[in-house]
């Protein structure tokens, strides 16, 4: 039996923090400093984890060992189970050609400028980052708007800071997923608490995209759409999140979104059409009733997708051209949106009753951790239980949606396996950064370390409602994923509010929520926005352009989070029944 304690350091608890802060620490600079490629720095942050834990927290290397495979496996199943078949999902409709076509029918829909960055980067970049995320929605958004003649500079923008309200549910919710793993909180809960929060993002940034591209004639000529844009959006992440499927709900605020904003156009349209000089994307708006962006940018997207996206050329080259003579306006739009159809029916079905409880008994798996015998620093026993519902995983779910569209798409087997062998193949130091960070995070978990850095946050009493948010922010800035921040901090978030007196539920999901707003300024996510708008060398100029607009929104995100810690708005943390 290992008792955990919290100040193996000369008996003092803010010296024990300080040390148990160096995995962190060194994770963070190496990512943000040195520019060490995000495998390699979690890894060294792992090992680091692993000497702390044996030699101060003094926890046996045979428990230390086993914390490190239980976090392991579990980054693989179901965290990168998710990811790799939500990303496989999204590479069948580029081979087979109906993302191309998806792509059209959006620019199609209009030559205005503010009107594509809701629908590309908003609308559309949300649908993605709700199946494959890690940078993957940045850059597809801007290899799209830059197709319809945007500015580069100011389409990594747009596509960077549209990226934000849908990723704490992102990869069919693997951070919620992932903390409620480390905190062993309810996921219900913090998808119920999330559900309450990020819907307000959503309501300010379609009005900041339009603001980017247009300037205050943008606010004053589009605010109507972007408005809209922002409410269903947002209410259709509070419903999906609290009363039918965390996994689904970006999925389904995207797709509403869409629908809304295509319906709105039909009975209202800005007073002018704004679009960009295609040649020089001057980055001056011009004023026009009509205009070439949408036709002219609809070759270059073909063109420049295959090296702007990271998906290998040849997989490009190879891919089907849809002869769209052959289809109906109504049936190229049901055939680009089926994918995404068929997955929000194979998840709601999941969500039946009937069937949630079938797959529950049938296909779980639950077993006591081996070589793990754990107790807290008061003597409690730590639930050291692993549990896996194979037939329910949001990833197994995902993959059964793959199949069908795979067998819709008439995409033979031979060329399916070989697009699942692509996915992993571009995912591999994925694999290698998300195992290696959620391993981290159950050692310093378990060790104790987690707990000595919470007890002395706790001391700030209060004020941790206002830190809560920022912890959050940093960890998906230097990490660049939420579903790492909150295996790093989820654990800490919880532990602190309970010795400050605060609801775990709510700094939890602050976490993940807050976190999102640090992601436009992650050195991942500003390299990759920078590849896409062919920028290479210049990602400083993106975070100098984008700092502002974070740190503001994070200011007015921790007001309103401090909010929820008292009685004027703590009804709406939810409570466990």
């Amino acid at each position: 039996m290992f008792q955990q304690i919290l100040d193996p350091v000369l008996g003092s608890l803010w010296l024990s923090a300080l040390v148990a802060v160096i995995p962190l620490a060194t994770l963070f600079v190496l990512l943000g400093v040195f520019r060490m490629s995000a495998w390699k720095a979690s890894l060294v942050g792992l090992a680091l984890s692993i000497v702390l834990a044996i030699l101060v927290w003094r926890m046996p290397p045979i428990q230390t060992m086993s914390a490190t495979l239980e976090g392991a496996l579990y980054g693989i199943i179901p965290i990168l189970w998710i990811l790799v078949n939500a990303l496989w999902v999204y590479r069948l409709t580029v081979v087979t050609g109906w993302f191309e076509v998806l792509g059209e029918r959006i620019r199609a829909i209009s030559d205005d400028q503010r009107i594509l960055a809701i629908l590309i980067a908003f609308c559309f970049g949300a649908l993605l980052e709700s199946l494959a995320g890690f940078g993957a929605p940045v850059a597809i958004s801007i290899a799209m708007l830059m197709a319809a003649g945007m500015k580069p500079v100011k389409a990594a923008i747009v596509s960077l800071l549209a990226n934000t309200a849908p990723v704490a549910f992102g990869a069919m919710a693997a951070p919620i997923i992932a903390l409620s793993s480390v905190t062993g909180i309810d996921i219900h809960l913090l998808s119920q608490m999330a559900g309450r929060q990020t819907p307000f993002l959503a309501l300010f940034v379609p009005l900041v995209l339009v603001f980017i591209v247009d300037g205050k004639r943008g606010v004053k000529e589009t605010w109507p759409v972007a408005v809209v844009a922002g409410i269903v959006f947002g209410l259709a992440q509070f419903v999906t999140s609290n009363f039918i499927a965390v996994e689904i709900t970006d999925v389904v605020a995207s797709v509403a979104t869409v629908l809304a904003v295509l319906l709105m156009l039909r009975v209202w349209k800005p007073a002018h059409v704004v679009t960009f000089a295609a040649e020089d994307g001057a980055g001056d708006a011009d004023t026009a009733t009509g205009g070439s962006g949408s036709g002219s940018g609809t070759g270059a997207g073909a063109g420049s997708r295959g090296t702007r996206t990271g998906l290998a050329v040849k997989e490009v080259a190879e891919a089907v051209q849809i002869d769209q003579s052959r289809y109906s306006k109504a049936g190229l739009t049901w055939n680009a949106l089926m994918p995404y159809v068929v997955i929000i029916a194979v998840f709601s079905i999941s969500q039946i009753p009937a069937v949630k409880a079938f797959l529950a008994a049938a296909t779980t798996i639950q077993f006591p951790w081996p070589g793990l015998s754990i107790t807290d620093a008061a003597g409690n026993a730590v639930a050291t239980e692993y549990k896996l519902n194979i037939g329910g995983a949001a990833g197994t779910l995902l993959l059964l949606s793959g199949v069908i569209v795979a067998i819709v798409y008439r995409l033979s087997a031979k060329r399916a396996a070989r697009a699942y062998s692509a996915t992993i193949h571009q995912l591999r130091f994925t694999i290698v950064t998300v195992s290696a960070v959620l391993a981290l995070a159950y050692v310093m978990n378990l060790s104790g370390q987690t707990q000595s850095l919470g007890a002395a946050l706790a001391a700030t009493g209060a004020l941790f409602a206002v830190l809560s948010p920022v912890i959050g922010w940093l960890g998906v800035a230097i990490t660049g994923s939420d579903t790492s921040s909150n295996a790093l901090f989820g654990l800490l978030q919880a532990t602190a509010a309970e010795q400050a007196g605060i609801n775990p539920i709510l700094t939890a999901a602050a976490n993940s929520s807050a976190g999102v707003l640090g992601k436009m300024l992650s050195p991942q996510n500003l390299a990759v926005a920078a590849a896409a708008a062919s920028m290479g060398g210049k990602e400083g100029d993106l975070f100098r352009k984008l700092i502002w607009w974070s740190l503001g929104l994070l200011a007015v995100f921790t007001v309103f989070v401090f909010l929820q810690s008292t009685p004027v708005l703590g009804w709406m943390v939810p409570t466990a029944p």
